[in-house]
């Protein structure tokens, strides 16, 4: 255990610990993702959907846990990490550095906040629905019985063309952060190679851009009346 702990909190234990828990916070959002368009599906599909989430309490919360707890290691790891480099980088090397490096890269840990705060907020909104508390009203009916009604929330929400465009913003920026982000995370692990570098940089980008288009495209169907 003590080898362990000495491993996790070394350098290359941390970074392992940063590309680990990056895959599994890219693997959400590509879940999330799906679930978000199935709203294209029609309001009874989105509904079922979001009982099945919230058909097992333990499940649901163990799953919610688990994310949580992702997040908080891949925070630390990576806030850790920028204090020791930041402490072992002399002066004058950031400006010669940066030369070379892509915005994405230069603004990780701007765009990760900003993402952070983002997230929050879409919790509040949409699952504990302290900035709506209206939403625990709204319900449809489902198989002969009556269900949140999350397809009207999503609706209802991204009516508001500040919220949506906020929540385009912020998906951009998360896209922005992953473009960068997922490469970095074949590096950290020891994946990249000279060989194919070239090719997960430009599948990081792909999947980002993915991402991008696949999660804006309910608050744009929204505002231009597609989905309603």
């Amino acid at each position: 255990m003590k080898k362990f702990f000495q491993f996790a909190t070394s350098t290359l234990g941390r970074k392992y610990i940063m590309g680990i828990t990056g895959f599994g916070l890219v693997g959400f959002i590509v879940v999330h993702m799906l679930g978000n368009l199935q709203i294209f599906l029609g309001q009874d599909t989105l509904n079922q959907y979001a009982v099945l989430l919230k058909s097992s309490a333990e499940v649901l919360w163990g799953f919610r846990l688990g994310l949580l707890a992702l997040i908080a290691l891949h925070i630390a790891a990576a806030v850790s990490l920028v204090i020791d480099n930041r402490k072992a980088r002399p002066v004058g090397y950031e400006g010669e550095s940066t030369v070379q490096a892509s915005y994405a890269s230069r603004t990780m840990k701007y765009s990760g906040v900003i993402v952070l705060a983002f997230a929050i907020y879409h919790i509040m909104h949409f699952t504990a629905k302290v900035t709506h508390p209206d939403y625990h009203e709204m319900k449809a009916p489902l198989d002969d019985k009556m269900v949140p009604d999350v397809y009207g929330m999503v609706v209802h929400g991204f009516s508001n063309p500040w919220i949506s465009l906020f929540y385009i913003v912020s998906v951009g920026l998360l896209c922005m952060h992953l473009s960068h982000g997922v490469s970095s995370m074949f590096q950290s692990l020891g994946l990249m190679t000279r060989n194919n570098e070239g090719l997960l940089k430009l599948s990081a980008k792909g999947l980002s851009a993915g991402i991008f288009l696949g999660m804006s495209s309910v608050p744009v169907a929204v505002l231009l009346n597609i989905v309603n």
